[in-house]
């Protein structure tokens, strides 16, 4: 009976100190450490939220660049920091795709790092370059069955989302592309103009006015429905190819171990930032999705997204050395 007693004691006292820290957070700084580089659409959509965020807390909200390998060095020094809800993770879809690729993985998402919310995802558009004589995805994929070696499709490398994107393809149309890896996503964008290489998976913001121009042609939008700014390009699935969807998705993760309280007071203010105007209007010029789902829907949102392109990963026999 007396340990039962103190297992309640102790448990109240727990709820008091969380209950605490919640009354008085934040009072000092806080610091979204930002795994893409600075001026980067990954990190604009962080960056436009930090006044928002700044008022509502009372306390300054800063962006901190971190950037380098595919993400994972600022995942993982949020990781090794304390969990108060003072250092977040501004995380995106390379770093799920780090916990399916590396063998020792410092920093997995919904484990080392709690999902707060999503903040913007926007579905990726292939595009090819204007020479190959086709008009849309069916006569696309009719060409690359006819001529399998005349294809070459750009990625951002081993691991990538693109990249991943291109394997998807490939296996649900049933034709074969030579992939050219780049250094990053977008670092094709010149070769594809000259056409050196014919095939790219790209953010619409990134190409809509070379879809204007002529420059490129769009076959179609890797997501569920079609994106305001580009609005006469279909998805894929109405182009022919069901079952091919990709997006860059980025959100706010913070420490294992932070409490509760701290992470719900840091959804509702994030939330409110990202449902004002000016923010959705700012996101409709990128043709992003504005997300602010709670926690609980952004984990499963994360792992869904872990165990489609893991089968991706796997049906393709991807690895980084």
């Amino acid at each position: 009976m007396m340990k039962s007693f103190l297992k309640l004691l102790v448990g109240a006292c727990l709820l008091t100190l969380l209950q605490a820290q919640a009354d008085t957070y934040p009072s000092k700084l806080i610091r979204i450490v930002e795994p893409a580089g600075p001026g980067s659409a990954v990190d604009t959509a962080a960056r436009d939220l930090t006044q928002g965020l700044s008022d509502l807390l009372g306390q300054q909200v800063i962006i901190d660049n971190k950037p380098g390998a595919n993400s994972a060095i600022g995942a993982n020094e949020v990781a090794r920091s304390p969990a108060d809800g003072y250092t977040l993770l501004h995380g995106n879809v390379n770093n799920a795709l780090n916990d399916l690729l590396q063998k020792n993985n410092c920093c997995k998402l919904g484990d080392d790092l709690i999902p707060v919310t999503r903040v913007v995802s926007v579905p990726l558009v292939m595009v090819i370059h204007p020479s190959v004589p086709v008009n849309n995805l069916k006569e696309f994929i009719a060409l690359a069955k006819s001529d399998p070696k005349r294809m070459t499709n750009a990625s951002g490398g081993a691991g990538s989302i693109t990249q991943l994107l291109g394997e998807l393809t490939k296996s649900k149309a049933g034709i074969s592309m030579t992939e050219i890896p780049y250094k990053a996503i977008g670092a094709e964008m010149p070769d594809l103009l000259g056409g050196h290489v014919l095939v790219a998976y790209l953010a619409p913001s990134v190409i809509v006015q070379h879809i204007k121009s002529g420059k490129v042609k769009a076959l179609g939008v890797a997501g569920n429905k079609r994106i305001a700014i580009i609005p006469d390009i279909p998805t894929l699935a109405e182009a022919g190819l069901p079952g091919v969807e990709g997006a860059g998705w980025n959100g706010m993760f913070v420490p294992k171990g932070t409490p509760e309280p701290v992470i719900t007071r840091l959804f509702a203010e994030l939330n409110k930032v990202m449902n004002t105007k000016g923010y959705k209007e700012k996101a409709a010029i990128y043709g992003y999705d504005v997300g602010s789902e709670s926690p609980a829907s952004f984990n499963q949102f994360v792992k869904d997204e872990i165990t489609k392109w893991g089968k991706v990963i796997k049906d393709a026999n991807i690895k980084i050395d």
